[in-house]
Order: C-alpha cells, then structure tokens, then sequence
C-alpha cells in the first residue's frame, strides 16, 4: 500500500530542503559535474597573467586575503553602492582585478551562472603562489557571492603596515588565527612589492633596520614625495615564493614595520629562525593556513548570490 503524504508533510520536506540548502558545506568537488573544467581554466588563465607579470601572483594572493578578511573586495563603488576598494589599506595598492574578470568571462563562457567569483579568486590566489613555485593547498569549494561590502569593516579589521606585534596578534586572532599562523600566512611578503608610503617611516625612523638596506630605500623611498614609488617586500627574491622573507628578518631587513615585529625579540621569534631555515615547514604552516583563511565564514546554499560579472552585484 502506498503511504499518505499529507500537504504538512510536503511543507516539512520543503522546509527541511531549503534548510539544507541554505546551509550547505562547500566541498572539494563542487564544480565536478557542472563545471568540469574550472580547474583548468583558471590555471591556465593565471599562469599566462605570471608569465606576463610575475607580481600578479602576489597581487591575486592578497586580493583573496582582503577578501577573507572583510566581506566583498571585487565589487566596486557606484552612485549607490560603496565597497571596500576605497578603504586605507586597500587604495592605490590593489591589483588583479582585470585577471578576475577574465577568468570569470571564460568561466561563464563554459559554465554560465554556475561559479562564483569567490571561488575562483581562492583559486586564483592559490594558482598564483604555486606558479611563483610555492606550496598549493586544497580548496574546497561552492561560495557563493556577497551581496554586500563594508568600507568601515575594511578599514578597521584589515591589519596595517605600522602595527607592532601586540596589535598584529591580535588583529588575526580576532579572525580566530593563533600567532603561528600569523607568522606563517605574514610570509605571503616573500613575494609582491609595497608602495614607498607603507614603509617611509620604517625606512627614516625605525632603530631596526639594516643600515645598508635603509640607504637602498631612501633612493627610492624620499621623505617627501614618491608615495606610489615600489620597493619589493622580499629584497633577495621578490617573484620566487620561498623562505627568504624569514631570512630577511633575521639581518634586519623587513620592508614594512609589521614585518619587522615578527622578529624584534618577541614572542615569535623562534618561529622565524625556525622558517628561515626550514622551507619545507614553511610552505605546510602556510598552506594549512591558507586553507583556513579560504574558509572564514563563507556564504554557501542560498545564501548571497552568483554574480555575472564580479565587479557588481546582479
């Protein structure tokens, strides 16, 4: 005999269902059956943008940094809508979006209205570290979109170049990091280059620096003027991800403050001698990291949206 479902059953089910949905967990093989080829077209796509220029690589990892750390970094200001890209540690300074928006336009190409651009920019950032020979790490994967940004939320909760450890621990640990993975993910500098501004007091006022190295900014880096002159955060090896920038730190050449402080006879400095000599423990504390960054409070089911074009919601 076939059993009664009574229209409260039904309602049950739907509520049951959409609960589910809305609250589903992202998973490693989430584009597997709707979009088979991700993968590869964002790899391809990121390794022709670093063979080209070298600093996308970094420039994509901290996009997906910011990113994680605040709400929406792609979407960009309108008459009637303010983002994120406005915010002090983030004008003049981010680069990448062009990239973004390419492998979105090839992504939708072969698989419309199916991937966010949430998860193509965790990829992206991975695919740009690995291309610079770091470490790759899994992702799992089926964010979806924000809907919205908060230019006050990057202002505040993004760490700045001029915090001293006390502040820095506890800006990551407000995102639930511990100060091991401060270190490790703050190694991300091995690549990437910084604007004169975010390290003109260092470079002037700072007791810890390396002399020579101070005489070597000021060239580029004037008291007055030059803002937007570049230096790279890495001195020895700027477009290679490796231990360097722990190296670095042990001879006094931190490019930013922030840097620094992870070793100034601190609590971190063990883990820096540690990394500075052991690259392999290095790239996992980095990569475990990592995937920990990609998964703060991700929308996923029901939740915000699959933007057609990443810059604007739909």
């Amino acid at each position: 005999m076939m059993a009664t479902i009574t229209p409260n059953a039904v309602r049950l089910m739907l509520i049951l269902l959409v609960i589910g949905v809305g609250n589903a967990q992202l998973s490693a093989n989430f584009y597997s059956s709707t979009c088979p080829n991700l993968l590869t077209i964002i790899r391809n796509a990121v390794n022709t943008a670093v063979t080209a220029d070298p600093r996308m690589g970094a420039s994509l990892l901290r996009l997906h940094f910011h990113d994680c750390f605040v709400n929406a970094i792609l979407l960009s200001d309108t008459a009637n809508f303010t983002g994120e890209q406005t915010a002090a540690p983030n004008a003049n300074s981010l680069r990448g979006f062009g990239v973004i928006d390419t492998i979105k336009t090839q992504v939708e190409r072969a698989c419309p209205n199916i991937v966010s651009c949430a998860d193509i920019l965790a990829v992206a950032a991975r695919d740009g570290t690995v291309a610079l020979n770091g470490p790759s790490w899994a992702l799992a994967l089926g964010r979806r979109d924000s809907t919205t940004a908060s230019l006050t939320a990057a202002n505040n909760q993004i760490p700045g170049p001029q915090l001293n450890l006390p502040a820095l621990i506890t800006s990551f640990a407000n995102k639930g990091f511990t100060a091991n993975e401060l270190v490790a993910l703050s190694g991300s500098h091995t690549i990437g280059q910084a604007r004169c501004v975010t390290f003109r007091n260092r470079t002037y006022n700072d007791p810890n620096i390396n002399a020579t190295y101070a005489t070597t900014l000021r060239a580029s880096c004037p008291r007055t003027g030059g803002n937007n002159n570049l230096s790279p955060l890495d001195v020895v090896s700027p477009i290679v991800f490796n231990n360097d920038y722990y190296r670095n730190l042990l001879t006094l050449r931190g490019l930013l403050h922030s840097d620094q402080e992870l070793f100034n006879n601190g609590s971190t400095d063990p883990q820096v001698r540690a990394y500075s000599t052991n690259s392999a423990t290095f790239f996992n504390d980095f990569a475990n990291a990592m995937i920990k960054m990609s998964n703060l409070s991700p929308l996923t089911g029901t939740n915000g949206q699959i933007r057609r074009i990443c810059s604007r919601t739909n």
